[in-house]
Formats: C-alpha cells, structure tokens, sequence
C-alpha cells in the first residue's frame, strides 16, 4: 500500500517542491499551509489515515511545536521529521525531545530526506519491538495484562501489587528487556493515581547537559538555546507517576538535586528563582546494581536508601522457562493482530526450540524474534525454521562447549593438536597448562582452519576472516601454510 505523507509548510513553493520530490519517490501527499490546518486534518477518526508527517517548525501562530504536541497526544504512534531554516543544535534537540524521530535543516536535500523516511518507516515498525495495542501502552494497564505463571513471577506480582497500594517509591530491579515498564504501568493502574499523567524518561538516554532541563524544567532565557519555558518532567507528571528508567546513569550532581525533590516535594527549574511544588509518585528502574555503584562511589548513599524502600526484584526469563509456552501464543496473537495477518501457530519442535534458547535480551528478544517469525514466514504455522537465528545461537553455544570440553581433555592429555568438533578441527586459544597462546600461533591456526574449512577459496576466507587477499596471500607464505586448491 502507498504511503501517504502529510507535509505541513507555511511556504506554498516549498509544499510544491517537496510534493514533487516525495511524488517521485512514489509516495501520496497531502498538505498543510498552517498550524491550524495541520491540527484540524491530525484530529478525528480521518487522521489515522497518515503515514507520517514532515513538519515546518514556523508556521505562524500555531508552530510546529504545538502541532508536534498534538500529534503525539492524539497519534503517538505516528512518526514526524522536523523540517527548520534554523540548524541549531538546540531546536534539534527540543524537536526530538518533544517526540520527532528525525531533523532536517532546509534547504532540503532529497536524497537526504529519502534516506529519514525510509529509517523512520523502519523505526516505526521495528524500533522497540512489536507494535501495541493502544491500552497496553496506556497507563490503563493493569496486572491482569502481565503473562506468566511461574512462581518468581508470581512472587513479583504480588510484591508489586503491594507497593501499588501506597505511594512510596518502588525500584524495579532487573536484567535489560525484563518488562521493567510494563511492571511500572500496571503500578500506576492499580493504583489511585490510574487516571493521571504516567510519564517515562529514560536516564540513560538524555544527553547529561539536558538531564536537569528535561527532568526539573527550565525558565525562558535560562541558557543559550532556552527560546521558552519548559515545565519539566516532574512537573509533567504532577498527581501522577513518574518513571525513571535507568536510574544507575544519572550524574551525581543530578542525583543530589533528586534526593531533595523526593524529600521537599518540590523542584527548582533552571533559572527559576522559586521552587515549584510537586506530588508525584516516583518509580525507578535499573538494570544495574545500585549497592555495588554505591560502594564504589558512583551513586550516592542517601539517595540509594530513598529509592529502595521498596524494590521488586524482575526475574529473567531464563528463570521462568515455563512461562515460554504462555508468553509465545500469547505475542503471535497480538502481533496477528497488530499486523493484520491471520493468527498463526507453532509447531511442538518451534516451541521445543524456543524453550531450550536461554534469551539473554529476556522477553523483549523474544517477543522480537516472534515477531520477525511472523512478518518473514509465509505460512499459517511457524516451525523451528523460521527462527533461523535462534538455531544460530543455540549452535554457537553448542560449539563453545564442545571446545572448552575438548581443550581440558587436551590439556589433561598434553597434546597440544587442535580439538576435534563436530568432525572439524578447531584453534585453541590456550595451551596445556592453561596459558594464553601468541596471537601469531593462533593466528596461524585460524588460518589454517579456514583454508581447511572453505577448501581454499582464497576469496571465501579472506571475507570471512575480515583479512585483504594481499594480506591473506602474505600470512599464508609467512606461515608455510599450503593452499588447498578447490
């Protein structure tokens, strides 16, 4: 289906060049000449209709600040690409702060914007995952909505169901893709503060200039680039919860600054001569260990204590294999859904393979990989096939295993001739009495195994050892090893 682009521009000739180009480049476009315009054509059931939005940040009294606002209150799904003649680094950073995916400077360059489309539309799709339901992501979550029913599952549940019954802060603990957000929003929806503002950042991603602006707000003229007032995060989510994710990367100066907002219960904008009162409930997340930080001096103390009155432990999946049979279904019907496809099984020897796998990204890669299973396969049913890097995987780790077996067993022997695996040959780092080898003679084995493996296609080893066929052709002479000829 043709993607259908809305271009909002106050300039007529730019509007004409830009439909031209994105014609061209086979897309449908439609256009803006205002602010007012833009919010009318973005609201009701007909907005759904876009695909994405290129968007004039000047556009007179309604800017593009505003109709970028809108856009992610009302299509938070929708992707937006700023266009401005002002390329300072601080309205870049306020339009992506403010949910764009991309910024240009005009004059536009169409390769340029070709390329930003063509990522946003992949981003769109891809980026984080599989696509939602509107409620999943709405603060209407409940706990009902979290699959597993394992017992360290269970545990977290009913601990955290605990701690929304109150309004101290909660810290999620947890490996990377555990669900930690998904936990903080079933929180805030079991919670009395349910119909209030949920609002995420995520510390790790905020440049660390940004940090205080972003989460305590900042007055107009505050610093250069400071062009209006910006209330906050805190702010933001006045009566209602914040989410702090990745509370770990947060400087130690900002960390000082956040022990007082949880004990004043108000912030200090940057340049503000007052502080502003705020009632918000604070969730952090981290897939660090705080205690350790603490002991070596990279969180402080006080504010560790503060944060872990409460803190629910997130178990990985590996730890909740039999959740797999639940969670994988549980994704193909909302990714069928989602996708538009019709609902798809598994097989028993997919689903053996998808237990066996120890997922070290957790459920997020799970979900990632069913949801690439789905979108790839042409079928009605998946099988261990279409998880092609899942089988990958598994046999990687195989192969490591199958060597560190073969290397104590040559190390206990003293014979120091490559390992035999799974019918190959394959270079050991170490020798018999457990030290490192040389690069160069394990270099020279690597070598040897290659030409040995690709029957002496010089090309073939030399991409798959990363090598110039000069260089190869050198290494090779070096180290008298015989080409095989194919």
């Amino acid at each position: 289906m043709t993607k259908l682009i809305l271009i909002i521009e106050d300039d007529q000739s730019q509007r004409k060049v830009l439909k031209i180009a994105l014609k061209k480049a086979g897309f449908e476009v439609e256009e803006a000449g205002s602010g007012y315009e833009a919010i009318d054509l973005l609201s009701g059931d007909s907005a759904n209709r876009f695909d994405l939005v290129l968007l004039d940040m000047v556009i007179g009294d309604v800017n593009g600040k505003d109709v970028l606002r809108h856009i992610k209150k009302v299509l938070s799904a929708l992707p937006v690409i700023v266009l401005t003649g002002y390329g300072s680094i601080s309205n870049a950073v306020e339009a992506i702060r403010e949910g764009a995916i991309d910024f240009i400077t005009k004059p536009v360059e169409v390769g340029r914007l070709k390329v930003s489309i063509e990522n946003a539309f992949r981003l769109s799709k891809l980026s984080g995952g599989l696509p939602r339901r509107s409620r999943k992501w709405s603060s209407q979550i409940g706990f009902e909505d979290l699959v597993g029913s394992s017992k360290v599952m269970k545990k977290a549940v009913n601990l955290a169901k605990k701690g929304a019954a109150s309004n101290i802060p909660i810290l999620l603990e947890g490996e990377s893709g555990v669900g930690k957000e998904v936990f903080a929003r079933a929180i805030q929806g079991a919670s009395d503060r349910s119909d209030k503002p949920f609002i995420v950042v995520n510390c790790g991603a905020i440049p660390r200039n940004l940090v205080e602006s972003i989460l305590f707000g900042h007055e107009k003229g505050a610093f250069t680039g400071a062009m209006e007032k910006h209330t906050g995060k805190f702010s933001e989510a006045n009566g209602g919860t914040l989410f702090l994710d990745e509370i770990g990367e947060l400087p130690l100066d900002l960390q000082v600054k956040l022990l007082r907002v949880l004990q004043e219960g108000e912030v200090d904008p940057v340049g503000s001569r007052e502080p502003v009162k705020v009632d918000v409930r604070l969730i952090s997340a981290t897939n660090r260990n705080l205690k350790d930080m603490v002991e070596t001096g990279e969180f402080r103390e006080d504010l560790f204590y503060r944060l872990n009155i409460f803190p629910v432990q997130l178990p990985p999946l590996r730890d909740r294999s039999g959740d797999i049979d639940i969670l994988v279904p549980h994704f193909i019907e909302n990714i069928c859904a989602s996708e538009g496809y019709n609902e798809k099984e598994v097989t028993l020897d997919a689903l053996d393979l998808l237990r066996s796998y120890a997922w070290p990204g957790n459920v997020r890669q799970l979900e990632n990989a069913l949801f690439r299973a789905v979108i790839l396969s042409e079928n009605d049913v998946l099988t261990s096939a279409d998880f092609p890097q899942i089988n990958s995987s598994l046999y990687d780790e195989k192969l490591c295993h199958d060597q560190i077996g073969a290397m104590e067993t040559t190390s206990r022997s003293g014979n120091m001739r490559m390992p035999n695996v799974m019918g190959q040959e394959i270079p050991l780092c170490m020798d018999q009495s457990g030290d490192i080898r040389s690069i160069q003679d394990v270099e020279k084995d690597m070598i040897s195994f290659a030409l040995k493996k690709y029957n002496g296609r010089m090309s073939e080893v030399a991409r798959r050892l990363g090598l110039g066929r000069s260089t190869l052709y050198r290494k090779v002479t070096e180290f008298e090893l015989v080409e095989k000829k194919s």
